[in-house]
């Protein structure tokens, strides 16, 4: 408004040159925190947000009024929260973009840095753990041998997903209502006033935010919200998986899996002396199925909020949303520092459980068939004895032969 001459122009009391500049001044101790004691309004408010917005535009002009050197109990106003703070604005326009900009700068600054992290620290534990060789599983039952690093490899994998997920996020978000003031019609506000709010927001943020194409769209719906939050379930979904998996295996020390030994954070019980649970995994896992439970909460405001020109549940979309992120990223960056760079491979453990296992019977398919390999399988089970036992005593294939077959190395790569 300032640079479209709108606060020193024509209008009602137009302000002089020191005023605007207090104007400014004011805005910026708001955006430096130095008057967050004067925002008490709760986030369960008027559906638009109208309280927050007022209670921001109240103190800025209250603010201003004083840097100008004036009385801000002043009953005329002189630079006044709806005149000159909200004008050319609307909360139904503004709130909604204010929600749009904090949910991006979250998303880019805070979730996909931690994403990132969490991304190569199994980056690193792939690489370190390439060679060490254990038994798949599915279904929970013994399946081919892998290497424990092609495991991790791939959890890996999903964290590089959930970075390109977050950007999805982040771009649901990038358009911006400010201009359409009341309904979407613009009323009251300078033609290039959206426009140019989008382009100062992504000059200060780097963030490529953009006027809303419509703004009767923009202004009614948070269809946006509610795509930027499915996004965010979706990486919450691969954090309960990744953290889930990595618990299984940590299970143990002496009855479970045992395959990857995580770092000891705290005692597990408070009557098993000596027990360990795996609490950065379950951490997280309730992390992800609160921000699971968080879209819910998102997907039904879109879906009933919006009626007609206005959606009324802003307030709760915007802060489960900053909670989403927020949960996100603090679990995130915990489980990196606190259990994933320490995690240490079993390999005894791994190495152990491919021997013995009745899978290895697989690689044998294209020398003996499938029946006959069945056969050794349930045999093998019977007897105790290993798949490689029951060949050598059986004599069903020539030793070196047999030694290539049932490489368990060779069996974790395609072989010509």
């Amino acid at each position: 408004n300032r640079d479209l001459g709108k606060l020193s122009g024509s209008g009602k009391n137009p302000l002089e040159d020191p005023q605007i500049d207090a104007l400014m001044a004011a805005c910026q101790e708001v955006i430096d925190g130095k008057l967050d004691q004067e925002f008490p309004i709760d986030v369960f408010q008027t559906g638009s947000g109208t309280s927050s917005n007022m209670n921001v535009n109240e103190v800025i002009a209250n603010r201003a009024i004083e840097l100008a050197g004036s009385d801000r109990f002043d009953a005329e106003k002189p630079i006044h929260p709806n005149d000159h703070v909200n004008m050319g604005q609307s909360t139904n326009d503004m709130f909604p973009t204010a929600i749009h900009v904090a949910v991006a700068e979250g998303i880019r600054s805070q979730l996909v840095p931690a994403l990132e992290r969490f991304r190569d620290s199994l980056r690193r534990k792939a690489d370190e753990w390439d060679q060490v060789i254990k038994i798949g599983r599915t279904h929970l039952a013994d399946a081919t041998p892998l290497r424990l690093g092609q495991e991790i490899g791939g959890q890996a994998r999903q964290l590089a997903l959930s970075v390109e997920r977050a950007g999805r996020a982040l771009d649901a978000v990038i358009e911006l209502p400010a201009g359409g003031t009341a309904v979407g019609s613009g009323i009251n506000t300078h033609p290039e006033f959206g426009a140019r709010v989008a382009a100062d927001l992504a000059s200060q943020t780097g963030i490529s935010f953009v006027e809303a194409a419509d703004h009767f769209e923009a202004n009614s719906q948070r269809d946006g919200l509610v795509e930027c939050h499915g996004q965010l379930r979706a990486i919450a979904s691969t954090l309960f998986n990744v953290s889930n998996n990595i618990r299984w295996l940590g299970a143990g020390p002496r009855c479970g899996f045992y395959e990857i030994k995580l770092p000891d954070r705290q005692p597990g019980s408070s009557i098993m002396p000596g027990k360990v649970n795996p609490v950065m995994c379950e951490s997280m896992m309730q992390v992800a199925a609160r921000v699971m439970g968080n879209d819910g909460v998102i997907a039904f405001s879109g879906a009933t909020g919006g009626q007609f020109q206005l959606n009324i549940m802003m307030p709760v979309m915007g802060q489960t949303t900053l909670e989403s992120i927020s949960l996100l990223t603090g679990v995130t960056n915990a489980f990196v520092e606190f259990c994933s760079d320490d995690m240490e491979a079993n390999t005894e453990a791994c190495e152990a459980a491919v021997e013995k296992s009745l899978s290895m019977c697989t690689s044998l398919n294209p020398l003996i068939g499938y029946e006959q390999a069945a056969a050794l399988a349930k045999e093998a089970f019977k007897t105790g004895k290993t798949i490689r036992e029951l060949c050598l005593e059986k004599e069903i294939l020539p030793e070196d032969t047999l030694a290539e077959a049932l490489d368990p190395m060779r069996m974790t790569e395609p072989q010509a």
